[in-house]
């Protein structure tokens, strides 16, 4: 759905029929969802048994055949964004729980770091590279270079402001959110409801 389409029905009607798919974790997450209730945005926060999490509203508890669907090989994520990760269980389960939330929106929104590779900083990366093998539109608050940066023509590009423009969306990030990143999701929700 395309949000321009609807930009005279008003400004609740909009947030109402918006979903934020996250996961409701320290830092970025649970800012996304902090915005989304303020502005009466719908949320769906993806977690599993054992998960320390700080957003509850809309919680989905994933069971354990439902990760298992979105099991992936850690030494493939490892190999993509140029860093280790371990066997562990729950980081595994954390990046079972970001498909998730990925495969929800129709665009997904990350604060993090760009680094000279092109990935994320962080498990944040993987739901990066998740969106761009998804084919999703992608945007990036990077925290150092203190702007936006979309994924386009394989390549992150700068743009001004990105807006939300579908009801499905994703919005996720580093756990160490910084006062500009904090401002950034501040100004994309209050662009786009």
């Amino acid at each position: 759905m395309n949000r321009n389409h609807h930009l005279n029905q008003g400004e609740d009607i909009m947030a109402k029929q918006s979903t934020l798919y996250s996961g409701g974790a320290q830092g970025a997450e649970s800012e996304f969802g902090r915005l989304a209730e303020k502005y009466g945005v719908q949320e769906v926060n993806f977690t599993f048994d054992g998960h320390k999490i700080e957003r509850t509203r809309g919680l989905r508890v994933l069971t354990d055949e439902e990760l298992l669907r979105k099991d992936v090989s850690l030494a493939y994520v490892s190999k993509l964004l140029n860093r280790n990760f371990t066997s562990a269980k729950q980081m595994r389960k954390v990046l079972q729980t970001i498909m998730y939330q990925v495969e929800a929106g129709h665009e997904v929104f990350v604060v993090g770091i760009v680094q000279e590779d092109g990935t994320v900083k962080g498990g944040t990366g993987w739901g990066a590279e998740f969106a761009k093998i998804c084919n999703k539109p992608l945007y990036v608050f990077d925290q150092e270079k203190d702007g936006w940066f979309a994924w386009q023509d394989d390549a992150w590009q700068a743009v001004d402001a990105p807006v939300i423009s579908h009801a499905h969306f994703t919005g996720t990030g580093t756990r160490f959110l910084e006062a500009n990143g904090k401002a950034a999701i501040e100004a994309l929700f209050a662009r786009s409801f």
